[in-house]
């Protein structure tokens, strides 16, 4: 009887739409609101600029350049579009362009002045410069045969270059050059008489205007670097040469070498360094311990002296004074 008197209870759910969602979408749908808002009023505010100022943004932002000039303030009035500048690109000039322009520059001025002597001019290009060289031709010679003293026809050519030449900040070598013809007498040869007309050669240019630092080199070469290799005796053998160096590498015209070989002071039989004599092997010894110090007994004291007493007693025995009276 007691089974039959529970209670059953079943509960039944309703089913229906989902719980609630709380209150994020409306924050979601005010952001949107609010900047759908400022959206709006930035167009409202654009279409109420001037239209002039808003030409002179536009215009400010479009040709900003950080090199030329800055752009024109949209606030000015009568503001107006600024031209484009031009900015002209030149061309940085080459060593090879300096040397071809003042070839160019030398072989007009042979034309134009040296008319009826431009057979004795030869200009060419070298390395690390320009070569000017002066040359004999037959029965037109620049010195004097054996000669160092030029003539009058050396002395304009010579003018004429370096009139041509002193504005120019270049440094100058000047070489004097000789045919295989030798001296009669021994006493003089051709390296003497390349380096005098060389020397003459300098002494021309530098009256005439060239600046006695801008002289690099005077040098003589006799009849070691022939114009003609062919005929060792030709004229043209007979010349002298003004380098223009325009590099800082020093131009090679061929045989470059010294007047004469360095002189080498002459030296003697080299004499024997004594050498040490040789030694025996040292076998190394054992060193011997250290000697143990002995304990120093204490000086004697006088016991006063201890006793903090002071002793005024005398060292010496006092001596008797004599009877002066007597």
């Amino acid at each position: 009887m007691a089974d039959k008197s529970k209670t059953i209870i079943i509960k039944r759910v309703k089913k229906g739409h989902g719980g609630h969602h709380g209150g994020s979408w409306k924050v979601a749908y005010a952001d949107f609101v609010t900047a759908m808002m400022a959206f709006f009023l930035l167009l409202w505010l654009i279409s109420m600029v001037d239209p002039v100022k808003k030409a002179a943004l536009a215009n400010y932002f479009r040709n900003f350049n950080l090199f030329h000039q800055s752009g024109q303030s949209f606030m000015e009035q009568g503001a107006s579009v600024q031209p484009e500048v031009k900015v002209s690109t030149i061309e940085p000039v080459t060593g090879e362009q300096k040397v071809s322009d003042l070839k160019e520059k030398l072989k007009q001025a042979v034309e134009d002045k040296l008319k009826s002597l431009k057979d004795h001019v030869f200009i060419d290009t070298v390395e690390g410069g320009i070569r000017i060289q002066i040359v004999d031709t037959e029965g037109a010679p620049m010195f004097a045969s054996g000669s160092s003293i030029p003539n009058e026809k050396a002395k304009e050519i010579l003018r004429v270059i370096a009139e041509n030449i002193k504005e120019d900040p270049y440094k100058i070598a000047v070489e004097g050059h000789t045919d295989a013809a030798p001296f009669k007498s021994g006493q003089r040869t051709n390296w003497e008489l390349s380096t005098e007309r060389a020397t003459a050669a300098r002494r021309e240019i530098e009256n005439n205007g060239i600046d006695t630092a801008r002289i690099a080199r005077v040098v003589g070469y006799a009849d070691t670097d022939l114009l003609n290799k062919e005929d060792p005796k030709d004229a043209r053998n007979r010349r002298i040469s003004l380098i223009m160096i325009m590099s800082k590498e020093r131009p090679s015209t061929g045989i470059m070498q010294p007047i004469a070989p360095p002189i080498t002071p002459a030296q003697g039989p080299a004499q024997a360094q004594p050498q040490p004599a040789a030694q025996a092997p040292v076998t190394k010894q054992p060193a011997p311990p250290p000697p143990t110090a002995e304990p120093q007994k204490p000086a004697q004291q006088d016991r006063r002296a201890i006793d903090g007493e002071i002793d005024f007693r005398p060292k010496r025995p006092i001596q008797p004074i004599p009877d002066i009276r007597r």
